[in-house]
C-alpha cells in the first residue's frame, strides 16, 4: 500500500519562485570561535571586542578598534597619518612592493601598519601606537619605525606615558635592511625615554613576531599579553626544524612566556584598560 499519492503527473515540475530573494542570507552573520568550536552571533562577539562569550578565547581585533578600547570615550589626536613608505629598494616578489602596498592602503584605509595617537586613560594623558595586523602583516617598516619615534619623542616633549600595542609579524623584508634599522632607532630612543624618567608599557597581542619581538615589543617598563597570543622571534614550526624536537605544548603562548619569566602579566581583553590605568598610577606615585 502506498503511503503517498502523487497528485500531479511524474513528469511534471513543481512551480518555483521567481519573485526576489530565494534564500535567507546569513553569510557573515555567524563566526565559529578557534577555542570552544562554538558558533556565535557575530554581533555579540564584536560587542564583546572580540571575545568569545562562552570560553574567553581571544579573536584579534584592529588597531582603530584597539584605540577606541582604550582610549577615554575613544576619543583621541592622531599623529603622522599621512606618513607612507616610499618603496626604497623598488622589491618586487610575486608582485611589485608599490602596487601591495597601494592595494592595502585601499583595503584598510591606512598608510601605513601602525596608527599614532595621544588620547586619555581614565582620565590620565597618554601617547600610545597600536599596530594593525591587516597591513602586510603588520609588519615592521620604515615608516612603522619611523612613526613610534616620532611618538617616543612626543611623549618626552609633553611628559606622558607610553603604549604600544603590537600585532606583528616583524621586520617588512620588502625593505631589507631599512625596516630592520628600525629595531635600533626605536630601542635608542625608548633608552632617552627611560633617561627622562618616563614610563612605557608594552601590550603584546596575537601575534607579536620578529623584530618587533626582538625589540621595542620587549623592552617595556611592563611587558604584558592577552591570553593566547603568539609572543616570539622565529616560528614553532621552524625552530623545531631547526633544533630536530618537539616543542612543549604552548610553547610561545603568552601563558608559557609569563612562566618563564618573559612577561610580566597575562591580562584579559575586557579588564586591559583597567590593569594599564592601575599600573601607570604606580608609576606616577
Amino acid at each position: 500500500m502506498s503511503w503517498f499519492k502523487r497528485d500531479k503527473p511524474a513528469g511534471e515540475k513543481l512551480p518555483t519562485l521567481e519573485t526576489g530573494e530565494r534564500r535567507v542570507r546569513t553569510e557573515g552573520l555567524w563566526q565559529k570561535c578557534e577555542g570552544c568550536r562554538q558558533i556565535i552571533w557575530k554581533k555579540d562577539l564584536e560587542a564583546n571586542w572580540n571575545v568569545c562569550p562562552k570560553c574567553g578565547s581571544h579573536s584579534r581585533i584592529d588597531a582603530i578598534a584597539r584605540l577606541k578600547l582604550l582610549c577615554d570615550d575613544g576619543a583621541y589626536l592622531e599623529f603622522d597619518a599621512g606618513l607612507a613608505s616610499s618603496d626604497p629598494l623598488g622589491f618586487v616578489d610575486s608582485k611589485p612592493y608599490r602596487d601591495r602596498l597601494l592595494e592595502t592602503q585601499e583595503t584598510t584605509n591606512l598608510a601605513d601598519a601602525l596608527i599614532s595617537v595621544a588620547g586619555k586613560l581614565d582620565g590620565r594623558p597618554v601617547h600610545m601606537c597600536s599596530m594593525e595586523p591587516k597591513f602586510i602583516g603588520g609588519s615592521m617598516g620604515s615608516v612603522v619605525g619611523e612613526k613610534i619615534a616620532r611618538a617616543i619623542e612626543r611623549a618626552i616633549e609633553k611628559r606622558t606615558p607610553l603604549i604600544i600595542v603590537s600585532a606583528s609579524g616583524g621586520a617588512r623584508m620588502q625593505e631589507g635592511a631599512i625596516s630592520l634599522m628600525q629595531m635600533a632607532k626605536i630601542s635608542a630612543a625608548l633608552m632617552r625615554m627611560d633617561e627622562a624618567r618616563l614610563p612605557y608599557i608594552s601590550v603584546l597581542t596575537d601575534p607579536t613576531t620578529g623584530g618587533v619581538t626582538a625589540s621595542f615589543a620587549m623592552l617595556g617598563d611592563l611587558n604584558i599579553a592577552e591570553p593566547g597570543a603568539l609572543i616570539g622571534f622565529a616560528g614553532p614550526r621552524v625552530i623545531e626544524q631547526t633544533i630536530r624536537q618537539k616543542l612543549p605544548e604552548g610553547f610561545q603562548r603568552s601563558e608559557f612566556l609569563l612562566k618563564h619569566g618573559m612577561l610580566d602579566a597575562v591580562v584579559p581583553r575586557l579588564e586591559m584598560k583597567s590593569f594599564l590605568s592601575k599600573s601607570l598610577k604606580f608609576f606616577a606615585g
